[in-house]
């Protein structure tokens, strides 16, 4: 059982509620469903809103209970949200999603080789003219920032303030 489980089975809201800057990123999607992956979805503070919107969302926690708990809201809800038990950074991503959240949890990495690692896996599972969205602290978002901007021609920033770092894949 991980810190994560024994928090989540405490407080069925331990991650607290979604930022609105992630929510309000959906409007732009005018009741087109997309494709969107939450990777450390935990108790589901994300996917289950945005799933709520009409979008499709496959979460990754490494807590059981916390994927538990977010198909059992999604099922009394009949949202179209799945999910798998796994850590993050050892995980494979064998789908493309049209939106991969990243959602405070890099930070939570062990160190910055596993920050990177997950962000080659998220650019990877993001398909063309898709997005990825990032919410974490100032300390970690340097690296994050820097990772991105070596890579200009694939990615352009649409946000990038106060904790957040919204980015768009090149359309080819």
């Amino acid at each position: 059982m991980t810190n994560y489980d024994k928090e989540f089975q405490k407080n069925r809201d331990a991650c607290g509620p979604p930022f609105p800057e992630i929510l309000s990123f959906f409007d732009r999607f005018g009741g087109f469903q997309v494709k969107v992956l939450d990777l450390g979805c935990g108790q589901g503070r994300d996917a289950l809103p945005i799933a709520r919107m009409g979008h499709s969302v496959f979460g990754v926690d490494i807590s059981k209970t916390g994927i538990a708990q977010m198909l059992e809201a999604a099922k009394r809800e009949s949202l179209q949200v799945e999910a798998e038990v796994a850590d993050i950074s050892e995980y494979n991503i064998l789908e493309k999603y049209e939106v991969v959240i990243l959602d405070r949890v890099l930070h939570m990495l062990d160190d910055d080789v596993q920050r990177l690692m997950v962000l080659d896996k998220s650019i990877n599972a993001t398909s063309h003219g898709g997005f990825i969205i990032i919410a974490d602290t100032p300390k970690h978002l340097e690296i994050i920032r820097s990772y991105f901007d070596n890579r200009t021609r694939e990615w352009e920033k649409i946000k990038d303030k106060k904790g957040f770092l919204f980015l768009k894949k090149a359309e080819i």
